[in-house]
């Protein structure tokens, strides 16, 4: 995570009612057409857990519980490599509101299977799939 080169970004596996918030990004975004777990790039100064907090705020509008830090998937684009930092999370309060994706979704872990993520998510949707991460 200390390498300049690679950006540090979170992402938020969170979960509500036995389903789990995913978005999507939009036709003029760099990964136009893939699904997410919603999240954002790290800001100087700032830990993984209040980056999280405040991306689900400016982007959706609510208010999260920020749970277990669940691994990290590093993936090398062509226009940068990041390092995705994820977390379980539980939604606390608030209207959800699209701000920055297309749209959303809420699936089970047995739809998952059915949407196109991105490459950095990728490795967090097979851990779900397998068992590996628990939203119980």
């Amino acid at each position: 995570m200390d390498d300049p080169v690679i950006k540090t970004v979170t992402a938020a596996i969170l979960v509500h009612e036995g389903k789990i918030l995913i978005a999507w990004r939009g036709v003029n975004d760099r990964l136009a057409g893939h699904w997410e777990f919603p999240g954002g790039t790290l800001e100087v100064g700032e830990s993984p857990e209040d980056c999280l907090a405040r991306e689900l705020r400016e982007e959706f509008a609510i208010e999260i519980e920020v749970g277990t830090f669940v691994g990290e998937s590093v993936y090398h684009y062509n226009h940068g490599a990041i390092c995705l930092i994820a977390y379980l999370a539980r939604w606390k309060g608030g209207s959800l509101e699209c701000r920055v994706h297309e749209r959303f979704a809420w699936v089970h872990i047995e739809e998952l299977g059915g949407y196109v993520f991105s490459p950095a998510d990728l490795p967090f949707v097979k851990c779900l799939q397998h068992g590996e991460i628990s939203i119980d």
